[in-house]
């Protein structure tokens, strides 16, 4: 019954999308607001483990610091690029690429400064 609930409620949200004037727009609204909330939430996940792990940034040489940093502003500006990339087929290769390789210079700069 529950489902059944729930169901109902979003295809009436999904008649209101569709027949209502500025329906549309609506929805972009919330999506960009979506969106927004879900970029904050990264931003403090990072801004928090930072402060958590101030002595492993400052133990980091700077060109490791660098690597670091550099990955997660590309990170940034692949989220940021999303829509300009994937409207071609070069571009999307491009940006699958650039996130595996921040991903990866991410998590080998965290393992190495991890280990003793």
């Amino acid at each position: 019954m529950k489902t059944a609930r729930n169901v109902a409620i979003i295809m009436l949200l999904a008649l209101g999308v569709a027949f209502l004037p500025g329906g549309g727009n609506a929805v972009d609204t919330i999506t960009t607001a979506i969106g927004m909330g879900s970029l904050a939430g990264i931003t403090w996940s990072i801004y928090v483990l930072s402060r958590e792990n101030q002595l492993t940034l400052a133990t980091l040489t700077d060109g490791r610091r660098a690597i670091l940093y550099g990955a997660f502003g590309m990170l940034a500006l692949l989220v940021a690029g999303y829509h300009k990339l994937w409207s071609s087929g070069t571009g999307t290769l491009l940006w699958i690429v650039l996130l595996a390789g921040s991903v990866v210079a991410i998590w080998r700069v965290w393992t190495e400064a991890s280990t003793y």
